[in-house]
């Protein structure tokens, strides 16, 4: 009897061939119930969810046709929306759709890495044309609840090493640490600290080994006690800047990993009454609309969060109309915006 024979096991059928009456002989449960879990509708007990979607994942179903869109939106998964970081971001998405006749819906984690079981419930009803994932993490059931569905996924600034099937878009976050690290080191720095954000940042780890790099290269040694980690939020910078400004041997520039902590080490510099940049360097990282009006105006690596957001949503209306990416992951570059919060060491600690 041929595998592909009508009387052959649907477990033994080819993955193209699974249907959601399959699926349902499979879990032991009617096709409506199959349909309730599919559709992301409620009313189906969690272990009876869990083992249609066990089954889903395990033999590759994929919707062939998820009909119309009921509302042409593109969802953008953010773990916060408390900065102008995220807005930058959103302006570039719409900017890219805005032509297409789609809206653009928002989804905040609050903080969290991985949004939660409510979540999926919640996109799989409203059927999103796709999904823009910043620095999020979904779970594998995740992917496969989208994949199934047929919800492309498009992961921007991506906390890890994305998966090759998921298409990325990031900017040159080492040639970015290397850049404000070199520019300090031009200027004479020698104790240059460097305040990073969480380790598990992908972005963040690329910054500090670009940062590593620049001072390597030219013969400086990387001096752990000079390298904080702390929230990428104005307190974040305020308490590690204090701790390495209270020191004797305090540093004479500071590189951060983002904008925000880099306020906090002006407010920091502030209550020490240290002088910007007479007494200390500092240069952070985004290049966001405001840090051109602070007190001095902020050197920093401009980040291109607008170009990013248009990127990614660019790259998901090619998804969407199937077709073929010419790479998986998209760099935008980086560059160093110099403006007065730079200068030369004072000269009794050359």
């Amino acid at each position: 009897m041929s595998a592909t024979s009508p009387d052959a096991p649907a477990s033994r059928r080819p993955r193209r061939e699974m249907t959601v009456a399959h699926i349902a002989r499979l879990a032991g449960v009617s096709a409506p119930t199959v349909s309730k879990v599919i559709n992301g509708h409620t009313g189906v007990a969690l272990d009876t969810r869990q083992r249609i979607e066990d089954i889903i994942r395990e033999h590759g179903y994929q919707r062939a046709d998820s009909g119309p869109v009921s509302v042409p939106i593109v969802e953008i998964l953010f773990q916060a929306l408390d900065s102008l970081w995220a807005l930058e971001i959103i302006r570039g998405v719409e900017q890219a759709i805005r032509d297409r006749g789609l809206a653009v819906a928002l989804t905040e984690m609050q903080g969290r890495q991985t949004p939660g079981r409510a979540w999926t419930e919640q996109l799989l009803t409203r059927r999103p044309l796709g999904v823009i994932a910043v620095s999020a993490d979904l779970t594998t059931r995740q992917h496969a609840q989208l994949r199934a569905r047929g919800i492309p996924l498009v992961a921007l600034d991506p906390t890890g090493e994305p998966a090759h099937a998921i298409p990325s878009v990031g900017a040159t976050n080492w040639n970015g640490g290397l850049l404000a690290a070199r520019h300090l080191l031009d200027l004479g720095h020698r104790r240059i600290a460097m305040i990073n954000g969480p380790d598990s940042y992908l972005c963040c780890r690329a910054r500090f080994d670009g940062y590593r790099a620049a001072l390597e290269t030219a013969g400086v040694d990387v001096d752990p006690s000079l390298v904080a980690t702390a929230p990428l939020y104005v307190d974040g910078g305020i308490a590690a800047a204090r701790r390495l400004l209270d020191r004797p041997d305090r540093p004479t520039a500071i590189f951060t990993g983002n904008d925000l902590q880099a306020l906090g080490v002006y407010e920091a510099a502030r209550q020490l009454g240290l002088r910007i940049p007479e007494d200390l360097s500092v240069v952070g990282f985004d290049d966001l609309p405001f840090v051109r009006w602070s007190t001095p105006a902020l050197t920093t690596v401009r980040q291109p969060l607008a170009e990013m957001g248009a990127a990614a949503a660019t790259t998901l209306l090619r998804v969407t109309a199937g077709e073929a990416l010419e790479h998986d992951r998209v760099e935008l570059p980086t560059n160093l915006v110099v403006r007065h919060s730079t200068a030369p060491p004072p000269t009794d600690t050359r």
